[in-house]
């Protein structure tokens, strides 16, 4: 898939919402949480993306370490899918921090106009990775009436991301 000459080479994924359910009445490590699942749509979306593109997951994730979300990904089936995992831990950055964006592009090797940030919280994940030169698709259920303009694409379920991936 062609942007401006270059080709796309890497798909950053949020975890929280955007790949996994977020239950908040759980409490630490998704991992040890007593039931998780999938967000609409991920598991077909994966299966179709990651021969194609270096797939990777980023989060803030305080209570789980990379191991602990690999884990928690393989509980679901989709582990295999991803090449990279990084959270802040890791990283030693934090969402919105500019800095967690450009770490993960200097870890997996590649330049921002070859990477796409996919995720659901317009001021952590869209705002911060735009800025730090990425493609960017908000996965959004209501975004009536908000202005979005950091959003290269907006979808509301990870079945539209194949399509939405052809309009960047």
């Amino acid at each position: 898939m062609k942007v401006g000459g270059e080709k796309l080479k890497a798909i950053i994924f949020d975890w929280g919402d955007t790949l996994m359910h977020d239950f908040p009445e759980f409490k630490g490590a998704m991992f040890y949480w007593p039931h998780v699942e999938l967000m609409p749509g991920v598991k077909n979306t994966l299966a179709q993306l990651h021969t194609e593109y270096i797939c990777c997951v980023a989060s803030n994730a305080g209570d789980s370490n990379a191991d602990l979300m690999g884990s928690a990904l393989g509980r679901v089936s989709v582990k295999e899918y991803f090449r990279y995992l990084f959270t802040s831990k890791e990283l030693g950055f934090s969402k919105p921090d500019i800095n967690f964006f450009t770490e993960i592009m200097s870890r997996i090797g590649v330049a921002a106009d070859e990477c796409i940030m996919v995720g659901n919280d317009y001021n952590k994940d869209i705002i911060p990775a735009k800025k730090a030169g990425m493609h960017t698709i908000l996965v959004s259920a209501d975004t009536k009436g908000i202005e979005m303009n950091h959003a290269d694409v907006i979808i509301s379920t990870m079945d539209e991301l194949c399509n939405a991936l052809k309009l960047l």
